[in-house]
């Protein structure tokens, strides 16, 4: 998987070295190419901005200039994401979608913007982290690399992926490690018995009360058995009495 960000502040991405990404990379799993778009600045103080037309706070990246940097990567086969809070919100659905692409250039603005034109012209699709306004598409683009890059072959273990939050459309279970004790919280006993079986209904169990009660709008159109819909319940019951559900 290659990504090719075009940025203004390229050294903020180093942090991409460190951990699981860093590890991609040095397998050659992930290559990540960072592009610095103000080298491509004919002007002589290097300048990629300037006031927008009809007037207004701030400066506006010059288009020129964008333009250029674009132009110096190879674009066969790539998708170009623009990070914007105007674009449609980063999920899991989309993650998994990505990361079967070849290629991704990753456009990063600053300032107030970027030219309309140069969008128009370059930009496959516009991407967003949330509804919130940052400094720059930095920060964006390096959650954007290090969701999709968990999903190229060889980076994680796949069970790593099956199990986590989302995986299934719910969020994921409690996890524990030694000491068995801590702060007087002992580890359930269910994760000391070695039953298997009886593991996973307890996950399962814990994967729909967290979802329950942290992002309940993910069970709407999650398809339940009927056990799972018993114990959504019995979550819900023991939430109106404030008390809670057995475990």
């Amino acid at each position: 998987m290659k990504f090719s960000v075009l940025t203004l502040f390229p050294e903020m991405f180093n942090s991409l070295n460190e951990s699981i990404i860093g590890k991609g990379k040095e397998k050659g799993l992930i290559d990540i190419n960072l592009v610095n778009i103000r080298d491509f600045s004919k002007n002589k103080h290097k300048q990629v901005d300037d006031t927008p037309y009809g007037g207004g706070a701030g400066m506006v990246m010059k288009a020129d200039v964008v333009y250029e940097a674009y132009k110096s990567l190879n674009t066969k086969n790539a998708k170009v994401i623009f990070l914007t809070p105007q674009g449609k919100t980063l999920n899991q659905e989309k993650v998994k979608k990505l990361a079967q692409e070849e290629h991704i250039i990753l456009l990063c603005g600053h300032y107030e913007g970027i030219d309309q034109r140069v969008i128009e012209e370059i930009v496959d699709e516009e991407i967003s982290i949330g509804d919130y306004v940052l400094t720059g598409g930095e920060i964006p683009a390096m959650v954007l690399i290090d969701s999709v890059s968990r999903y190229v072959e060889g980076v994680i273990k796949k069970e790593s992926i099956n199990e986590e939050s989302f995986s299934d459309g719910l969020l994921e279970y409690p996890q524990y490690t030694r000491p068995e004790i801590f702060l007087n919280k002992r580890v359930p006993e269910v994760l000391l018995s070695g039953n298997h079986q009886e593991i996973e209904k307890w996950r399962k169990k814990r994967s729909l009360e967290n979802t329950y009660k942290k992002r309940p709008e993910l069970l709407e159109n999650k398809k339940l058995s009927n056990k799972d819909k018993e114990f959504i319940e019995e979550i819900s019951n023991a939430s109106s009495k404030n008390i809670e559900p057995i475990h």
